[in-house]
């Protein structure tokens, strides 16, 4: 997930009541409750400026000969170290702590859930160049895809579970009926137990936390598997979940983090354990988890990555700005966006300026370690070379069918990092629905251009694929714009923007292939919770339930009966006075 490139423009694009608005929001959140202890973890050693470490000939995870992770740096090949993975009765250990930890846990007040995500916050704030600077050794990104990707929407999420979490969680009276009207009706949200996510590698610090933040929240404990992949980080991110909560004296247990191999996976996420399970990752191996889910009939929350189209209509304004958000959502934590931008959908009047101005900035993207090189790059390296070779099949095979790639297009053979796993920044054009890369997910840098004949047919090429995580559209025409809001099939769209849903934590999640359930906002944490009904007696001293003589077993009279249950009917959901008038006179007639 990311920041939205275009909140970082000229600070006089923001309101004056958006500003001071902030600056209460920080007063409240700072001063309620009891004062945020401070706590400290040490960031792995290999985290320092001054470290160099050994050069991998072959970067890869595995060793052979051994069952450990090998973690390196993907920009650099540089090892980082060595990560004994889990084993089944490591997955079962981890669960119990968690299990015993939960019990306490789920009699706390919000205030003190409050109070350690305050403290968290607090750490989050005080150590973003070691978080940005570990997330940056274990994937490759910049520091600034690092600082909007990783802390910045973490803070976001921590924020709004601060102010806004109680609420959500708090007991909700519900309308009652005629029939009913003597009771009082309410839905509460309670604590599931030990809930688990199993979270993919492109942003380890975000996706690890986040999940930690809700379940905490709803008074849950909570496993995280990491990816394989950032297994060296995942170590220092969850420390950093435990600290706040020994900070504030709680059991570190309730956080509890697994990295395994995937052949070990699925003890985790078939335990009878686990109370609701949280994916992100692949549609693959989603269908892997939620087979595996299944047997101990366990709930999971799908986040499967998409193909999001970001449509600009032919009176989109201020193209200058469009295009630089084009640039972000696109590139990106070097592509590997969920729900980044994957094809840019453009119509016809606007088709040759969007191109040639694309053309103009992708050019000029520069490559690199961000880690290594003291003037800075603008993309990272990619998290493995192993979807290389398909990535090239994919644009050669589109070149062949008609597109032109305009920029890249190729794997780059980095001369300062020639173990670093980089792929060209790339602009293919002219893409039609029918090509293959079109309609597969790329989770690469590269602009996907295609043209529409108009708003109608914009919409249905962005629907021309089995995803639906997100989408943007960028116009003036307000019809124009709701036309392509309602009919594109996906879970959140923007309009004039990219991906600001996720910066005000509504509901995250998307329809068809890209997964169902929701995480973010009030649903998030409600998903995450035994949803309640509660039905009372409004005035227990007065009036409550007692059957009726005629309905009352054993059945004297059937007819009678019959005759007392259609008065029930017709008194409470008569549709005329007449109608209710005659219930009454059954009800009389057949008590």
């Amino acid at each position: 997930m990311l920041w939205p490139d275009s909140w970082l423009g000229d600070i006089s694009h923001i309101a004056l009541p958006a500003i001071l608005l902030g600056i209460v929001t920080l007063v409240i959140y700072f001063r309620r409750g009891e004062p945020t202890p401070s706590y400290n973890v040490e960031p792995p050693p290999e985290a320092a400026l001054s470290w160099d470490g050994k050069v991998l000939e072959t970067p890869s995870l595995k060793v052979a000969g051994s069952t450990a992770i090998q973690c390196y740096c993907p920009a650099n090949g540089k090892l980082l170290g060595r990560i004994l993975p889990a084993s089944k009765s490591g997955i079962d250990r981890a669960l119990v702590k968690a299990t015993v930890a939960q019990l306490q846990w789920a009699t706390t007040s919000f205030e003190q859930r409050r109070r350690v995500l305050r403290t968290m916050l607090k750490f989050v704030l005080d150590n973003q160049a070691n978080i940005a600077r570990v997330a940056c050794l274990d994937t490759g990104k910049t520091e600034v895809d690092a600082a909007l990707g990783e802390i910045l929407v973490t803070v976001e999420k921590l924020r709004w579970t601060i102010l806004h979490g109680e609420k959500a969680l708090r007991t909700e009276r519900r309308p009652t009926n005629l029939l009913m009207a003597y009771k009082v009706n309410e839905v509460r949200w309670e604590p599931l137990g030990v809930v688990a996510a199993c979270v993919s590698w492109n942003y380890p610090f975000h996706n690890l936390i986040g999940p930690a933040i809700s379940a905490l929240f709803a008074g849950n404990s909570i496993v995280v598997k990491a990816s394989e992949a950032t297994a060296w980080s995942s170590d220092y991110f969850m420390s950093i979940v435990r600290g706040a909560l020994g900070a504030c004296g709680h059991s570190p247990d309730l956080a509890q983090l697994i990295v395994c191999w995937p052949s070990v996976a699925p003890h985790l996420t078939s335990h009878p354990s686990i109370s609701h399970l949280t994916f992100i990752g692949s549609r693959p191996v989603a269908l892997q988890v939620a087979a595996s889910a299944a047997r101990s009939l366990i709930p999971v929350c799908m986040e499967l990555g998409g193909k999001d189209a970001a449509v600009i209509l032919d009176d989109v304004q201020n193209l200058k700005d469009v295009i630089s958000i084009l640039l972000r959502g696109t590139f990106q934590n070097g592509g590997q966006n969920c729900i980044g931008i994957e094809r840019i959908i453009v119509c016809a009047g606007k088709y040759d300026t969007v191109v040639n101005r694309l053309k103009s900035r992708v050019n000029l993207l520069q490559v690199g370690s961000a880690m290594d090189d003291p003037q800075g790059v603008d993309m990272g390296a990619m998290i493995s070379a192993e979807g290389f070779g398909r990535l090239e099949a994919l644009i050669d095979l589109a070149v062949m069918h008609g597109a032109r790639c305009l920029v890249g297009g190729k794997r780059f053979h980095h001369p300062k990092y020639p173990n670093g796993h980089y792929f060209m920044p790339t602009l293919l054009v002219d893409v039609t629905p029918h090509m293959a890369i079109a309609q597969q997910e790329l989770f690469a840098p590269v602009c996907v251009v295609m043209r529409a004949a108009n708003v109608t047919d914009a919409v249905l090429i962005a629907n021309s694929t089995v995803y639906g995580l997100g989408a943007s559209v960028f116009g003036h025409n307000r019809a124009a714009l709701e036309t392509v809001v309602s009919g594109v099939k996906s879970g959140m769209v923007s309009v004039n923007d990219f991906g600001v849903y996720y910066a005000v934590q509504l509901p995250f999640g998307g329809v068809k292939a890209s997964g169902y359930g929701r995480f973010g906002g009030k649903e998030g944490l409600r998903a995450l919770c035994n949803t309640k009904a509660v039905c009372r007696d409004r005035f227990p001293r007065v009036a409550t339930t007692a059957i009726p003589k005629s309905l009352d077993y054993p059945i004297v009279s059937a007819k009678q009966a019959w005759r007392m249950c259609v008065g029930i009917v017709e008194f409470g959901y008569g549709e005329t006075l007449k109608m209710r008038v005659q219930g009454i006179l059954k009800l009389v007639l057949n008590g």
